[in-house]
């Protein structure tokens, strides 16, 4: 197994970054709580806190190219639900700025993300409004992100879907009140979500020769 190159108090400090970027919105389930603070464990009493900027770069110190990796799971940890909102949007660029990054592909993330799905005339949720060739650099980008560190790893793990999740319709009183597509259709850059996963299981398996069977099933 390759020596983990971050330390405990990055890790500890770049989850708890992930957990102040899913929170920024409101729209954060018990499940995806529960999942967050699992993995950031009780190493400190703040460990469930949401962390400031400042706090951000005291724990995870000048390093350049460790600050980018975490600003790449932040984007991801963002767009799990297909949706930038203007809240994680503004974080995670005070998040960039404090960190001493430029990152060019995050102006095509505020033109195409930054707003919900459209609603279509026949109640479906759609996405074809987005400019999929402005997202290139974005995905060029997030395919870059390296998994080095086994909690990193079973935190991405649990966190992005192993499988595209169900399309479902939302009825009542028996009338269909809106379509919800699959998360495939509906993420433009669910294929992203899909390869970090992989990456991450790889990494468990390969590197840390760790069973990831509960991950896969």
């Amino acid at each position: 197994m390759n020596e983990t190159v971050y330390t405990q108090q990055q890790i500890d400090t770049w989850l708890r970054g992930l957990f102040t970027i899913a929170w920024a919105d409101g729209d954060f389930g018990a499940q995806e709580q529960e999942i967050i603070a699992s993995s950031i464990g009780e190493s400190s009493s703040n460990s469930h806190e949401p962390i400031s900027a400042h706090d951000l770069l005291l724990g995870l110190g000048n390093d350049l190219s460790l600050a980018e990796q975490f600003i790449r799971t932040a984007v991801m940890v963002a767009i799990a639900d297909g949706i930038y909102s203007p809240k994680e949007f503004k974080l995670i660029n005070e998040f960039t700025e404090v960190l001493g990054l430029k990152v060019e592909a995050f102006s095509s993330l505020e033109e195409t993300l930054c707003q919900s799905p459209s609603d279509d005339p026949n109640g479906e949720l759609v996405s074809d409004n987005i400019d999929h060739g402005m997202l290139h650099p974005v995905k060029e980008w997030l395919d870059q992100m390296e998994v080095k560190d086994p909690r990193l790893a079973r935190f991405l793990c649990k966190m992005i879907p192993g499988q595209c999740p169900f399309e479902r319709d939302i009825t009542l009183f028996g009338h269909k009140i809106v379509h919800i597509p699959p998360m495939c259709k509906l993420n433009p850059l669910y294929e992203q979500l899909v390869g970090l996963r992989f990456k991450s299981l790889s990494y468990l398996a390969d590197e840390c020769h760790e069973d990831i069977t509960e991950f896969i099933q």
